[in-house]
């Protein structure tokens, strides 16, 4: 990217560069900022409204903090964009999200800056708490730790437990509240109208200037800041309206709500802040997507991550086909879930805060009554839905494979040792894509095939995702039972056909043959089918079976493999240590079976972000490592000589 003359931006390649600024420099340099990010996103792609939102923060939070020996935590990261360009990846930022580029997220690996990894919400006030409590034990007296959290990401039941060990302890940090109203789809529930009680609130505002005009004070009493920062305390708990003391009764002294989008004044608070010891609480009011008009006057869940867009338009680009597209999974989750419950009244809707993600929002819009967005809070939505189970009602709690490891407790506790009636829909099963190791979903099969009740399935297609959900309501299987898809599109452009039950624990052969069996579960059969097909043309003779349930597993159909095939190669999109492939390797050893084996699935590594295909390849389980794993089977012994040289 070229930069105009007299640009600030191209002088700062680490916050030791913005430090250099003069205060009046700020707003220049925010405005540049916040371009760059726009330019970038605009023909890379990546999230976007929450990085805009924060710029004018996150320069005065670098230009009043000595980072990165001060640590900043950021919660979730979806806000770190221009953290990361002013954190000496500015060159590289055009890589965000790209495979082999930078990660889309704070990575601690990648940058010193980057002080802790993120990715799920609602860690940063934990995680800096440990940090400030170590400077402690370690008499590091000058080092500050400062976390920024939005205020979705404080519906989560966690941050209250950091926020309200820090106040207890009396831990020196700062947490910045960024207010914006909005995670990826806007807020909901009782936080959300107290936030918007103090911002709205005639009575602080009333005074608010004056005890501002006290703190700016501060800093000039030297020995007597202590005192002088107690009677601020005192003046903002006597003046403030009565539900303010939410955050004070946590021992958290709070100051705001301020214009996070004022710059100057922004860092003249935080200079202010940094000489106030104990825990503190600022409160930034900010507007997602600020800066750029099409984001803010927009729907800001869409612009939270847009995809490729014209910067002077702010049209979304999007490839358009004349042929007939298969649906997202996530859309016939939408739609599947919305014509079941018109047939059943029993079927109710969950999601902690992902309502257009997993697309619950159709659910929401036909039958609010019966459809809810509990707040990024995956815990209580397993415990809530097993609440509506034990009341008769079939709850479909739809959460994202990785975030689904918050709530694992929950899961077994709550919902399996009770053998309660929840039907769990695992959205983003397998490599994620663009998002990363934090998003992929690569053990739920792991960890839902270890406990006792549960069922556990995967559809290959949109027709089998919708008769795995008309099987898991009917009531004659109740018992918890989980259907995880990947994200993406599907395989059929017709997939909208009547529903049909699926006998739960039961496979089906797809392709016969009889050199070598390949064993699939899930959406990623689908490459196993193609690379049969590529074999087939080479002469080679490869059945196929979908499994559609690790647990429980079709020991008929195994019997079937194990007593015709001494071959078999096994496939999932998944960790390869005690997934599918391993319950294979469990019955054949139960049954006294012998075969060789080749298990093909995510391996024991992190797996860092790109697109999915491109993971596929690099973990070894796309259509031409499925083929090839093949080949390698069969040359072993000769069996598939003549279909290579032919």
């Amino acid at each position: 990217m070229e930069f105009k003359p007299g640009s600030l931006l191209e002088k700062i390649v680490y916050p030791d560069d913005l430090r250099k600024l003069t205060e009046v420099e700020l707003p220049q340099i925010c405005n540049e900022l916040r371009q760059y990010i726009i330019d970038v996103v605009s023909v890379k792609g990546g999230h976007f409204g929450a990085s805009l939102g924060v710029v004018e923060l996150t320069v005065a939070l670098h230009y009043v903090f000595n980072t990165p020996i001060d640590q900043l935590v950021w919660d979730v990261g979806h806000q770190a964009y221009g953290h990361k360009i002013l954190t000496g990846r500015r060159e590289v930022f055009s890589t965000n999200r790209i495979y082999k580029g930078i990660s889309g997220f704070p990575k601690r690996k990648e940058s010193e800056y980057d002080t802790f990894g993120v990715g799920h919400s609602s860690t940063s006030v934990s995680a800096a708490l440990g940090m400030a409590t170590a400077a402690h034990y370690k008499n590091e007296k000058d080092r500050k730790i400062i976390a920024v959290i939005g205020d979705g990401a404080l519906t989560a039941g966690m941050a209250f437990e950091g926020l309200n060990h820090a106040g207890f302890i009396n831990s020196d940090m700062l947490v910045v509240l960024n207010d914006n109203c909005m995670s990826i789809d806007p807020n909901v529930g009782a936080l959300n109208e107290y936030l918007t009680d103090i911002t709205t609130s005639q009575t602080y505002n009333k005074v608010k200037d004056d005890v501002w005009r006290l703190l700016g004070k501060i800093s000039k009493f030297g020995p007597n800041a202590q005192e002088i920062a107690s009677k601020v305390e005192n003046a903002i708990k006597t003046t403030l309206l009565k539900q303010s003391n939410l955050f004070e009764s946590l021992k958290f002294r709070y100051f705001g709500p301020v214009d996070g989008h004022d710059v100057i004044r922004v860092k003249k608070i935080l200079d202010d802040l940094k000489n106030i010891p104990g825990p503190k609480l600022l409160h930034c009011l900010t507007v997602k997507g600020k800066g750029y008009k099409f984001s803010e006057e927009g729907d800001q869940t869409v612009w939270h991550s847009p995809g490729l867009f014209d910067k002077h338009t702010g049209k979304i680009i999007k490839v358009v086909s004349n042929e007939p597209q298969p649906p997202k999974y996530q859309d016939v989750f939408g739609n599947t879930i919305v014509e079941l419950a018109e047939q059943n009244p029993k079927i109710m809707g969950i999601t902690p805060a992902m309502p257009s993600g997993c697309s619950l929002n159709i659910m929401m819009k036909a039958m609010p009554n019966r459809a809810f967005d509990v707040g990024i809070a995956e815990q209580h939505a397993v415990t809530f839905s097993a609440g509506l189970a034990t009341q008769g009602l079939i709850p479909f709690c739809n959460i994202y494979s990785s975030f689904m490891q918050r709530a694992y407790d929950q899961v077994i506790h709550d919902v399996a040792l009770q053998n309660l009636h929840v039907v769990f829909c695992l959205d983003r099963g397998g490599l994620a894509g663009a998002d990363g190791p934090t998003h992929h979903g690569a053990y739920d099969l792991v960890y839902f095939r270890c406990i006792p009740n549960m069922i556990v399935s995967a559809p290959m297609n949109e027709e089998e995702l919708r008769n795995l959900m008309y099987t898991a309501q009917l009531d004659e299987t109740k018992a918890p039972f989980s259907i995880r898809y990947p994200r993406g599109n599907g395989v059929l452009s017709d997939w909208k056909r009547p529903f049909s039950k699926i006998e739960i624990g039961k496979g089906r052969k797809l392709t016969e043959g009889h050199e070598l069996a390949i064993l699939s579960i899930g959406h990623i059969g689908n490459y196993a089918a193609k690379a049969i097909a590529e074999l087939a043309k080479k002469g080679l003779s490869i059945a196929h079976y979908d499994m559609r349930f690790v647990k429980p597993i079709d020991e008929k159909l195994l019997h079937e493999v194990f007593s015709k095939f001494n071959k078999v190669i096994t496939v999932e999109d998944g960790c390869i240590m005690g997934g599918m492939g391993s319950a294979v390797l469990e019955f054949m050893s139960d049954h006294g079976y012998s075969a060789q084996v080749k298990r093909l699935g995510i391996p024991d590594s992190v797996i860092e972000h790109g697109e999915q295909k491109e993971l596929y390849a690099e973990c070894g389980y796309d259509d031409i490592a499925i083929a090839a794993a093949a080949y390698q089977l069969l040359e072993a012994t000769g069996e598939s000589t003549n279909a290579v040289a032919g």
